[in-house]
């Protein structure tokens, strides 16, 4: 049981600690995953989580699956400038 008060009205209210649990997961863990699985599903699998949180954390970072993937999305502007990542694929 935990104990919060209400941001509504102030009261001191009893929870059953119901809820969803707080995921620690950094779009740079989501991003190696997808290069690795190459599938959201398997990437998902792989960190634990749901796919919605894999698009919605890609989504809150600017990124796609797809530029994810293929090695478009990266800070590293070499990778940008010779067209993507060259993993023979």
């Amino acid at each position: 049981m935990k104990v919060i008060t209400c941001p509504h009205c102030g009261k001191v209210a009893a929870t059953l600690g119901i809820g969803r649990a707080a995921t620690n997961i950094v779009v740079t863990d989501i991003c190696d995953a997808l290069r690795l699985c190459r599938s959201v599903p398997l990437a998902a699998e792989k960190l634990g989580c749901s796919r919605g949180l894999v698009y919605k954390i890609l989504k809150a970072n600017g990124l796609t699956v797809a530029g994810v993937i293929n090695g478009l999305a990266t800070k590293d502007t070499t990778l940008l400038q010779n067209g993507g990542l060259n993993d023979g694929r």
